[in-house]
């Protein structure tokens, strides 16, 4: 995947301890929807690195720890590289990136602003997504939809919207609440929200961050908690 002068589509892949899986992600990324791949490593202490090079994607380090941080410091490389379009998704292979034209296509044309994957209404590995997941999701849709007027279905990382789109939400939380933040603000500022049903597979190899243990998975639910409250409540 050989960078472009002036990508239209840039994928951003934060990412922290993903060897075996990223390679496999960045080569699946289709090339003639994505221009541009750039994984963005939050201190990987394995092959995370190399893989995603060796693939070729263009590979950030970014010292600050967070989620969020890496997702914004991967929008802010795009925007430098002039790209128009960012393209998240998760490095560790269960996100359907060989169907990124399902989500980049309806911003490219003008029929949405703001389109995500939803796993819930999709095809679905056994085992990839647990039933918690799937209630978790449903129920803070639900609340999003009382407090932001759309009511979501996921709250999958697989998402598209244009830079400018996402550089007018001010986004804040730099932690696990910056996927759900997107949400309510785009909700909030009237963007043309999308939900696009899509397969969803399980992860290639490694732990996961946040399911992959009771820790993880209890700071994830709070951040998520405090940010509904946080950023749902506030004027």
């Amino acid at each position: 995947m050989e960078p472009v002068t002036r990508p239209r589509v840039c994928a951003v892949i934060p990412v922290l301890n993903e060897q075996g899986a990223i390679g496999p992600t960045v080569a699946r990324l289709p090339r003639d929807v994505v221009d541009v791949a750039i994984v963005v490593d939050g201190g990987s202490r394995d092959e995370t690195v190399r893989e995603a090079r060796e693939a070729g994607a263009i590979v950030v380090v970014e010292a600050r720890r967070g989620y969020g941080r890496a997702c914004q410091t991967g929008v802010e490389h795009a925007a430098a590289l002039g790209a128009e379009l960012v393209l998240f998704m998760d490095g560790d292979g269960a996100d359907a990136v060989e169907h990124a034209a399902r989500l980049t296509g309806p911003v490219l044309r003008g029929e949405a602003d703001f389109v995500l994957a939803d796993r819930t209404g999709g095809a679905r590995d056994p085992g990839s997504m647990g039933l918690h997941q799937v209630l978790a999701g449903r129920l803070i849709g639900f609340a999003v939809g009382v407090i932001a007027g759309f009511r979501y279905r996921d709250m999958c990382a697989f998402r598209a919207i244009r830079v400018r789109d996402l550089q007018h939400l001010g986004m804040q939380d730099m932690g696990y609440g910056w996927n759900l933040e997107m949400q309510i603000r785009a909700a909030r500022a009237g963007l043309r929200v999308l939900e696009v049903a899509m397969p969803y597979h399980c992860r290639i190899a490694g732990q996961s961050k946040v399911a992959g243990s009771i820790s993880g998975t209890w700071r994830a639910g709070q951040r998520i908690v405090r940010t509904l409250v946080t950023v749902g409540f506030s004027a």
